[in-house]
């Protein structure tokens, strides 16, 4: 049970970033930024203002769009789309080139979860870092794995089999002075130590 006494969670700002050259440029409809979008608003409690941007694979207008993100306010900037092998993916060299610190185990462990389900997963290139206050995660171009990746691998009963690369973004944020992100348990268990606790609302 909820208690009711506990303060409203806080409001956090959050980047969104789909990068496609086809989608910016209305060739489909992009299905990244609904992706992202959904998923966050399931499994976050805290009240969610997105700053959602479509923007073509150009290294030099993505690293323009996460430092503009970053500036504005945005605790968390997560892209999708652009981290393949083929020669217009430039969203890891674009991420890189604006960080202040690289963070290698989001990379490791999205590509271990996603190897779980396809062996071309051992293509991706994704990245995280971080800039200033904020934390900058480049995530698979498909919802699917998307979603995958944030909440991780469960077995046909349900049980967890591999935590998602969600589990560990609030413990980040807290560390680099951001918001305090409660997640809903029953879409991503967010890990803190016990000092670091508050009480859940799950």
């Amino acid at each position: 049970m909820t208690d009711p006494a506990l303060p409203p969670p806080e409001s956090v700002k959050i980047g969104i970033v789909s990068i496609s050259d086809r989608a910016s440029s209305g060739v489909y409809e992009d299905k990244g930024l609904p992706a992202l979008q959904d998923w966050l608003a399931r499994a976050l409690h805290n009240p969610i203002k997105f700053v959602p941007r479509l923007i073509a694979d150009e290294q030099q207008t993505i690293s323009d769009t996460l430092v503009a993100l970053v500036d504005a306010g945005c605790s968390l900037v997560l892209t999708t789309g652009g981290t393949g092998p083929a020669p217009r993916d430039v969203t890891p060299e674009a991420t890189l080139a604006i960080a202040h610190k690289e963070m290698p185990g989001f990379g490791e462990q999205m590509r271990s979860i996603s190897l779980r389900f396809v062996p071309t997963a051992i293509l991706s290139r994704q990245v995280a870092v971080i800039r200033n206050q904020s934390l900058i995660i480049n995530l698979p171009g498909q919802p699917k794995a998307i979603a995958e990746t944030l909440e991780g691998a469960s077995a046909a009963d349900g049980s967890l089999i591999q935590a998602g690369i969600f589990a560990a973004v609030p413990y980040c944020i807290d560390l680099i002075g951001g918001p305090y992100l409660e997640t809903r348990e029953a879409v991503c268990k967010a890990f803190r130590p016990k000092t670091a606790q508050r009480p859940l609302r799950d």
